[in-house]
């Protein structure tokens, strides 16, 4: 599978932005789909994840806030970000994989990343 996000852009506090990550070669519909981002000196942090079986997952700073989705039939997933703050200003990035539920924001257990789109939140 090869990914391809986009939407990212330059935006101003309490604004909305909707990421996509577009998937390529593989059985889309089968994987978990989770964002994670990284803002800059700070390591790689779980946003939010739509499981193979469709149930949903959020980092409790982006609960009520951003919502994840995703449409097999067009092998794509989409985060949308309401409310957004100068906290969540990063570079997001799209990764497929299977963990476990209990293990779902490790980074390490995805194989395959996109390239990242960078998201800034002016105050």
């Amino acid at each position: 599978v090869q990914l391809v996000e986009s939407g990212g852009g330059f935006v101003q506090a309490g604004d909305s932005l909707r990421l996509s990550c577009a998937a390529s070669g593989g059985a889309f519909s089968s994987y978990t789909v989770t964002w994670f981002r990284q803002a800059p000196e700070k390591e790689r942090e779980f946003v939010a994840s739509s499981r193979h079986t469709s149930t949903t997952h959020y980092a409790d700073s982006v609960k009520n806030r951003f919502t994840v989705s995703r449409n097999n039939a067009k092998n794509t997933a989409f985060l949308q970000m309401n409310s957004l703050q100068p906290e969540d200003t990063a570079v997001y990035y799209c990764a497929v994989g299977r963990p476990i539920l209990s293990a779902i924001s490790d980074p390490t257990l995805y194989y395959t990343w996109g390239q990242g789109t960078q998201v800034t939140v002016s105050s």
